[in-house]
Formats: C-alpha cells, sequence, structure tokens
C-alpha cells in the first residue's frame, strides 16, 4: 500500500511552527514572532551563543544572522536560506547553524538538501533531538523509508512535545504504508486518532489509511478464499453501501443458501429489499423484506435493527399496535435506541397518550441532540400536555437543526449496511 502524497505539512510555514523551538537560542523566537508580531529587538542574537569562541568576523555573522531570522521568522525562506548559506561558509563548525538552514531547506521542500545540513548538523551536535527528527522526516519526504522509521518512531513514542509527536506519526503512518508494513500504518492511525481526534489532517490521512487496509483485506480475501461464504457476505455488503440493491440481493441470498440460519443476513437482505422498494415503489419487495426481518428475529429474537424496522413499517402504515409491539421489543434489547424511541414516542402521539411520548423523546433528545425529527415530536407532547415554554423551546431547536441541515443539503454522508431506516416528519405533519 502507497501513499505518494509529499510532505504533511499542514501548510507552508508548518513545519517551522512545529519545530520551534528548534535550537536553544535565537530562533527559538520564531513561534512567537509569527504569531504576535514580536518586534525584531525580541529575536535573541545567534551571535551570542557562539562568536565569541569564533574567529570570524563577528560584524559580519550578525549582519547574517539577524537578516537570516527575520526572513526565517516572516516566512521568506529564500532569503533566510541564503543568509544561512552565508553563515555556514562561515560557520562550518556550527551545528545550530547548519540545523537551521536545514530546517529552511524542508519548508523550502529541498529535501535532499535538508538532509545533507541536518545530517552534517547532527555529526557536529548528536544531542540535537529536533533535529533528527526532521530528519527522519526529510528521510521519509526522499524515499529513504527504512532510515527514517527508527527516528519517526523515536519522536511519535517517546516525544513529550505534541506537535512533533503528531508530525512524527504522520510521517510514520506514511513510511510504514510505502514499506509495505500495513498493520503497522493502521496502528500509528489508531493512536493517532487517540491522541488527536479531532485533527482534520489525522482524519484524512487516516481515512485513506484504513480504506486501503481494507481494501487489501478485501482482495486477499477473494484470492484466497473466491467461493467462501464470507467472500459472498462481503461483496454483498459493498453492493448494498453503493446502492446497487439487485447484486446485493442475489449475494445475500447466495449467503443464505450456503447457511440458512446465517446471522444478521435474513436482516441485511430485508434491508436491501426494503431500499429497492423504496426506489421503485415495489409492494412485492416492501412484503419480502418484512418476512426477512421476521426471519431474523425467529433466529435471533434479540436483534433490535430487524425489530425497529418491523415497527417503523407497521408505523408508515398506521398498523400502530404492531408499530409499538416492535418498537418496544427493540428498546428492550437495546434501551438507548435513539431512533426506535423517537419511533414508539410518534406512536403514543397517534394514541393520543402525550404522557408516555414525552419520557421516549425526552430520553431520545438526550442520547442524540441533533436528531430534528425528536425534537419536533417532542414539541408536539409538549404542546398536546398544555407545557407552552417547553413546547416552543423544543420548536425552536427543531427548527434550528432544520435550517442547519437544508444548509447542509448537498454534504452527502456514507451509509452504512447495518443502519437503520431514519426517522422522518410525514409533508402531513402539524407546524
Amino acid at each position: 500500500m502507497r501513499l505518494d502524497e509529499s510532505s504533511h505539512s499542514g501548510g507552508e510555514r508548518g513545519f517551522a511552527l512545529a519545530l520551534q523551538p528548534l535550537l536553544n537560542y535565537g530562533v527559538e523566537m520564531h513561534r512567537s514572532a509569527m504569531k504576535h508580531s514580536l518586534p525584531m529587538a525580541a529575536l535573541v542574537s545567534l551571535l551570542s551563543v557562539y562568536a565569541s569562541a569564533q574567529s570570524t568576523d563577528t560584524s559580519l555573522v550578525e549582519r547574517y544572522e539577524e537578516e537570516g531570522q527575520r526572513a526565517l521568522a516572516e516566512g521568506r525562506y529564500a532569503e533566510a536560506e541564503s543568509a544561512y548559506e552565508k553563515l555556514c561558509e562561515m560557520e562550518p563548525g556550527t551545528a545550530e547553524v547548519r540545523a537551521n538552514l536545514g530546517l529552511i531547506y524542508f519548508e523550502e521542500r529541498k529535501f535532499a538538501l535538508a538532509v545533507t545540513e541536518l545530517r552534517g548538523a547532527l555529526k557536529l551536535k548528536p544531542g540535537l533531538t529536533k533535529t533528527e527528527a526532521l530528519l527522519s522526516m526529510a528521510l521519509s519526504e526522499v524515499g529513504q523509508y527504512k532510515e527514517a522509521v527508527r527516528g519517526l518512531e523515536k519522536g511519535f513514542h517517546h516525544s513529550t512535545d505534541p506537535e512533533l509527536r503528531r508530525m512524527s506519526g504522520l510521517q510514520l503512518q506514511r513510511a510504514y504504508a510505502n514499506l509495505g508494513q500495513n498493520s503497522k500504518s493502521v496502528e500509528v492511525g489508531l493512536e493517532l486518532a487517540r491522541l488527536f481526534p479531532d485533527d482534520a489532517e489525522v482524519l484524512y490521512y487516516n481515512g485513506k489509511i484504513f480504506g486501503n487496509y481494507a481494501f487489501l483485506n478485501m482482495k486477499k480475501l477473494s484470492e484466497v478464499a473466491p467461493n467462501s461464504i464470507w467472500r459472498y457476505q462481503s461483496a454483498a455488503e459493498a453492493f448494498q453501501a453503493q446502492g446497487s440493491y439487485d447484486a446485493a440481493i442475489t449475494g445475500y441470498r447466495s449467503v443464505l443458501e450456503m447457511d440458512p440460519r446465517r446471522p444478521g443476513i435474513h436482516y441485511r437482505l430485508g434491508q436491501a429489499l426494503l431500499s429497492r422498494s423504496r426506489q421503485t415503489g415495489s409492494a412485492d419487495d416492501l412484503a419480502q423484506a418484512l418476512i426477512e426481518f421476521q426471519q431474523e428475529l425467529h433466529f435471533d429474537p434479540s436483534n433490535a435493527n430487524a425489530a425497529y424496522e418491523l415497527g417503523e413499517a407497521y408505523r408508515r402504515s398506521a398498523r400502530m399496535e404492531d408499530a409499538q409491539q416492535f418498537f418496544e421489543t427493540a428498546i428492550k434489547y437495546y434501551p438507548d435506541f435513539e431512533e426506535a424511541l423517537v419511533g414508539l414516542g410518534s406512536i403514543f402521539l397517534e394514541v393520543n397518550k402525550p404522557e408516555l411520548a414525552l419520557t421516549h423523546l425526552q430520553k431520545a433528545v438526550t442520547l442524540d441532540p441533533e436528531d430534528e425529527v425528536a425534537w419536533y415530536r417532542l414539541s408536539r407532547a409538549q404542546k398536546l400536555l398544555g407545557n407552552v415554554a417547553l413546547q416552543q423551546k423544543a420548536l425552536a431547536e427543531f427548527q434550528r437543526l432544520h435550517q442547519k441541515r437544508l444548509q447542509q443539503a448537498g454534504v452527502k454522508e456514507p451509509k452504512s449496511p447495518s443502519e437503520v431506516s431514519k426517522q422522518v416528519i410525514e409533508p402531513s405533519a402539524e407546524p
């Protein structure tokens, strides 16, 4: 599995920010200068660290150091490069100068040059920890993954700097993938997800890594067991997820021919039939779907999803007693089944029992505060109970969520094969 994208940089100036303070002198002010536009006087002089031990013209060193730091702080990398290249000519034995030049090359995506300078810096001073991490990232960028892995592992597993750990993890994930060590790549992705659950870049690359890993496993399954029940089941689920219901139905029926009692398959076949019936308006498909849901409950009475689908089908056809029975069965086995709670609340509203509906709908909005249907039906229950203020509050929340959904109408979320039918507000519903 290969990931051919270049640097996980997170922006033009991402690594310069992420790796500051890279050293223990002037350029460690770079992050502050970038964020707060500190005056030049706030930048600590490079000269103060090492010039006293050098024989070079200190005034010239000061000039290039000042020019380089100012340019680096302002993201003018070409000018920073020029200044630090001159400093390196004057002070070739100073590790920190070479480390900073390597950092500049990295930001300019001149990764091969970055590797040379960073290696040189570490040879002069092996204790530059963040320089070691940056070298590993640069090695990864030039495709030297085997050499990069050790330093990336160190940066990811042992660094106490969150940003350095994040960047090392992203590069390590990529290196493992390109080395064909897919399980390790997934493991890093899982750890990144735990450490940085809301990070967009982590989410993006995890999606690619996990998707590729799933594809490779399914591909291997088709190679090693092409006629197995698992192969037919995975194919049917894939077809269902793509909306190819004819192929999914055929696949699930093939699975049931091999094992008529296979857990979950009657339910999934019922789902595929139900989806096709909604596309085509086929009454036969709907009737067959209900039979499959009943079959699933025959073999597994605790399948809450199958019970819910029967309850929702009966609710839509105004068979309220049957709908109530199956919604209650679903909730019996899965007490926090939010969709079933909303469905059952709707039944009690229809039979004019708002006090019973209220309990279920209040729990539903607690479980999923973003469910506009639950808020709408809760507002109806409060209205029937005469709770005007609470009814207006629930209605206002429904209207907010409804408007939000309309604004996001173009964004289509992927649907899992195991996802149940959603509760909806009927067009004839009262405002």
